[in-house]
């Protein structure tokens, strides 16, 4: 039996709407459901960007900030549903923060030694309202975060039907040159950062792919809108740099590869951020994106969503029963305190998260488009499916903490960041809704109503 096929629907309404297959009708439905609800409507700062989550607790577990790499993503969201100036907006404010604090890329240019403050490298993490640093220690050295921009602002500048909404002035283009440089100054193909997860610093898969899909798009942007970067004297000099630092990284990711990391002290073979190279950033082959889906179905996928890694800490069993300074503890730099954590952790009690099964979906329905072969079109609706079902119910109920007598109910048709083991039971945590699932959840029913429309016209 496939692993998948069995998964738990949290919301009984929404299962009646649930099928093995779909016709357009049939995700009209379910999208008049969610737009019933506020499903995937997004919360927004004043300016255009989206904290990390719409919770009642964001306030108190930091959700209320502005992560760079899920903005993305929500960004990314919004231009696959053709609201390009939705998108074009948060990529603007995020660019206008990058050049405030442009002065973080030139210190580390200019003295890569710098490289090892981490609190020195551009944060990641910043207060949307006012885009203002914020003043905590936090893991910055996130190379995935800064090459999901570079990306995501290229790929929307050299489209047709978005580069008029993306400002290519000489202060932009000198931003993006800055960029390359501080991937240049940092080796970013061997440099420990604590990508995705915002843990202990390792040489990762998962943060050399985006910036290589980064630089890829950059390179792109210089070409078709015949730009001119800061780079070195001549125009030809700045491209073999970029197909340099392109080509540094490819051949990295490629003696990782389908690992996350190979380093002795810090190896992982599993991590489900590796989904992010197949799509949307398109960056590892056919081959290598199919050993990747299975090592995530066999070691990773539970009944409520997947698993990052094996082993992981971050919302264990009964995590809210832990004291709060171990619960923050991943964040203060005491990177020997979390592997001892991780060590800890029973096998398959790790916390399940809800932004991967949409973003297989999406992956299946891109094979779907290209090969037409149906194994692939049920399998996205299979992980359509899961994703759909870890949307809350009537009965979900969230643990706030230590000391609280009685879990608080949470909204219904809401998508969590995860759903963890306490006292028993999977349950979602407290940053219900986070946006990040919405992002992808979005992005897999646009796919599938895509694809539906080929397949069924």
């Amino acid at each position: 039996m496939n692993k998948h096929a069995k998964y738990t629907v949290n919301n009984p309404a929404l299962k009646t709407l649930l099928k093995a297959s779909y016709t357009l009708k049939d995700i009209e439905r379910i999208q008049q459901a969610l737009h019933a609800y506020k499903t995937l409507e997004f919360t927004t700062t004043s300016n255009g960007l989206f904290p990390a989550a719409a919770a009642a607790d964001a306030q108190n577990t930091g959700y209320k900030y502005v992560w760079v790499r899920d903005n993305i993503y929500v960004a990314y969201a919004h231009y696959i549903m053709g609201q390009h100036d939705v998108a074009a907006k948060t990529l603007s404010v995020l660019m206008a923060y990058f050049k405030k604090f442009s002065f973080r890329f030139t210190n580390i240019i200019e003295n890569p030694e710098q490289k090892e403050r981490v609190m020195q490298r551009p944060n990641i993490r910043f207060d949307g309202e006012t885009l203002t640093e914020i003043d905590e220690d936090w893991e910055h050295a996130q190379n995935d975060a800064l090459g999901y921009f570079v990306w995501l602002y290229c790929t929307l500048a050299a489209q047709p039907e978005t580069q008029s909404l993306i400002a290519l002035n000489n202060a932009a283009v000198q931003m993006l040159s800055k960029f390359v440089l501080y991937f240049e100054a940092i080796r970013y193909w061997e440099d420990p950062d604590s990508g995705h997860w915002e843990e202990g610093r390792k040489v990762s898969a998962s943060s050399i792919g985006p910036v290589i899909a980064g630089l890829k798009a950059l390179r792109s942007l210089v070409s078709c809108r015949q730009l001119t970067l800061g780079l070195s004297q001549t125009p030809n000099s700045s491209k073999r740099l970029t197909s340099q630092l392109i080509t540094n990284g490819a051949t990295a990711l490629s003696k990782i590869l389908p690992w996350e990391c190979r380093n002795s002290e810090n190896e992982r073979r599993y991590d489900a951020a590796l989904l992010y190279l197949i799509y949307p950033l398109r960056v590892v082959t056919k081959s290598q994106a199919e050993t990747i889906l299975t090592e995530v179905a066999t070691a990773l996928t539970g009944g409520y969503g997947i698993a990052r890694y094996p082993y992981d800490s971050f919302w264990c069993e009964d995590f809210q029963d832990l004291d709060k300074s171990i619960q923050t503890a991943k964040y203060t730099g005491r990177e020997a305190w979390l592997k001892e954590q991780n060590r800890a952790v029973q096998r398959g009690k790790e916390s399940q998260w809800c932004i991967f099964d949409p973003i297989i979906s999406a992956i299946y329905g891109e094979w779907f488009q290209a090969s037409g072969d149906a194994k692939y079109l049920k399998l996205q609706t299979l992980h359509l499916n899961r994703a759909l079902g870890q949307i809350t119910g009537e009965n979900n109920t969230v643990d706030t903490g230590k000391g609280n007598n009685e879990p608080v109910k949470l909204p219904a048709y809401r998508c969590p960041e995860l759903f963890y083991w306490q006292h028993g039971e999977y349950v979602p945590n407290v940053s219900t809704p986070l946006l990040w699932t919405q992002a992808n959840l979005c992005i897999a029913l646009k796919m599938m109503e895509r694809n539906l429309a080929v397949s069924q016209p």
